[in-house]
C-alpha cells in the first residue's frame, strides 16, 4: 500500500511559499509490532505549525526537510499490529499531511464516544478547545464577572474563549477583522471590535468604548498592534494569558516591542505564556466541562473546510491571511 504525503524542500524565511510544500509517495513496509495503519479522514493545519518550519527547536522538534510533516487527524484505523487498537476504530493521532498514516499505536486514541461529529475532536474538542479553556482559567484564572478581552475571536480558540468565558458571566470584548466574523461574535453576545485600518491607539480607544471599565483578562492570540491596544486598558491586577502572537510568525526581523509595556508595572498586570501539552493531565477535566455544551447547541463553533489532501499547504497558508472562520480542516475522505 502507498501513503501521499507533504514534505517541506527548505526552512522559509517569512511567509512560506506554496513551492516549498511537495507532494510525494512512498511505499509503506509491513506493521512491525506496536504499529496501526490508519486512513485519514480529517487532517488540521494550525498556526504553530509555522515554528517547526523554522529548522530551529523550540518547545517542539522542528520538520524534517524531505520527511513526511505531521498535524493532528482523525482517521479509521485499517490495519494494527496493537492489541488495544483493532480495524474499524476511528482514532485521533499526529500522523497529519497525508492521507495513510503508519505510526506507532502509543500516540493513537480512539474517540470518546459523544454525540459530536468526529472533527470536533479536532477543533472545539480537541487541542484549540483545550487551549482555549486552559488559558482563560488556568492561566488566566477568569473569573465570574470579569472583563474579558480577546484577539483574535472569531479563530478556533478565540471563539471558544470567548463562548466560554460568556458562561462565567463575564463582559467579553472580540478583536477580529472581516465584517462576516465580527457579526458572528455579535450574534454570541460579543463586543466586537474590529483592528482593520487601525493604529495601536485607535484599537485602544475602540476597546475602551466597548468596555469602559477597562480589561481584567486578556487572552493573547495575535500580538503587534492588539497587545499595545489592550496594555492601555487593563485593571489593576489584570491577567494577560499569551497563546500565541501570530502576527510575528513570518516576520522576516524581529518587531519592536510594545510601546506602553511599562503598564503592566503601573497596573501590576501580569503576563504568562504557556504550550497546552504542559496541561494536557486537564484534558479530561475539559472535555466532561465542554462536551455536554457542545452536545446540547450551548456551545456555537464553525469550521472552514478545505477539500482534498492537495489543499492541505492552501489551508495552512490562508491561516496567516484571516481566511478560515473557526477552526481550519482539510477533508481527505468521505
Amino acid at each position: 500500500m502507498q501513503s501521499r504525503y507533504f514534505t517541506l524542500t527548505a526552512y522559509p524565511n517569512g511567509l512560506p511559499e506554496r513551492g516549498l510544500f511537495t507532494l510525494e509517495t512512498q511505499e509503506l513496509s509491513e506493521l512491525n509490532r506496536g504499529e496501526v495503519r490508519i486512513r485519514n479522514r480529517w487532517l488540521s493545519v494550525d498556526p504553530y505549525m509555522r515554528g517547526r518550519m523554522s529548522g530551529q527547536h523550540t518547545y517542539v522538534a522542528p520538520f524534517r526537510l524531505g520527511q513526511p510533516m505531521e498535524g493532528g487527524a482523525i482517521g479509521e484505523v485499517i490495519a494494527s499490529n496493537d492489541e488495544r487498537l483493532k480495524e474499524g476504530d476511528i482514532v485521533s493521532h499526529m500522523g497529519g499531511w497525508r492521507d495513510i498514516a503508519q505510526i506507532s499505536a502509543e500516540g493513537v486514541y480512539p474517540l470518546p464516544s459523544a454525540d459530536v461529529p468526529e472533527q470536533a475532536y479536532l477543533g472545539v474538542l480537541g487541542m484549540p478547545g483545550m487551549t482555549a479553556w486552559t488559558g482563560l482559567n488556568l492561566i488566566a484564572e477568569c473569573r465570574p464577572g470579569d472583563n474579558v478581552l480577546v484577539s483574535a475571536a472569531s479563530g478556533a480558540v478565540g471563539s471558544l474563549v470567548v463562548q466560554l468565558a460568556k458562561a462565567k458571566g463575564c463582559h467579553v470584548i472580540g478583536i477580529a477583522g472581516a465584517a462576516h466574523k465580527l457579526a458572528w461574535l455579535e450574534s454570541l453576545g460579543v463586543e466586537p471590535v474590529t483592528y482593520k485600518d487601525r493604529g495601536a491607539q485607535e484599537l485602544s480607544d475602540a476597546i475602551r468604548l466597548a468596555s469602559p471599565e477597562g480589561i481584567d483578562v486578556y487572552y493573547e492570540n495575535v500580538g503587534g498592534i492588539c497587545l499595545e491596544a489592550a496594555l492601555s486598558q487593563l485593571n489593576e491586577g489584570a491577567r494577560i494569558a499569551v497563546c500565541g502572537m501570530i502576527d510575528t510568525y513570518n516576520a522576516e526581523k524581529p518587531a519592536p516591542g510594545p510601546s506602553n509595556l511599562s503598564q503592566m508595572v503601573v497596573r501590576k498586570a501580569r503576563m504568562q505564556g504557556f504550550i497546552v501539552a504542559d496541561h494536557w493531565d486537564h484534558y479530561p477535566e475539559f472535555l466532561k466541562e465542554v462536551t455536554p455544551q457542545v452536545v446540547a447547541g450551548d456551545i456555537d463553533y464553525k469550521e472552514t473546510v478545505k477539500e482534498g489532501l492537495e489543499s492541505t499547504p492552501d489551508a495552512f497558508l490562508e491561516l496567516f491571511e484571516g481566511g478560515n472562520t473557526g477552526k481550519m480542516l482539510v477533508k481527505v475522505t468521505d
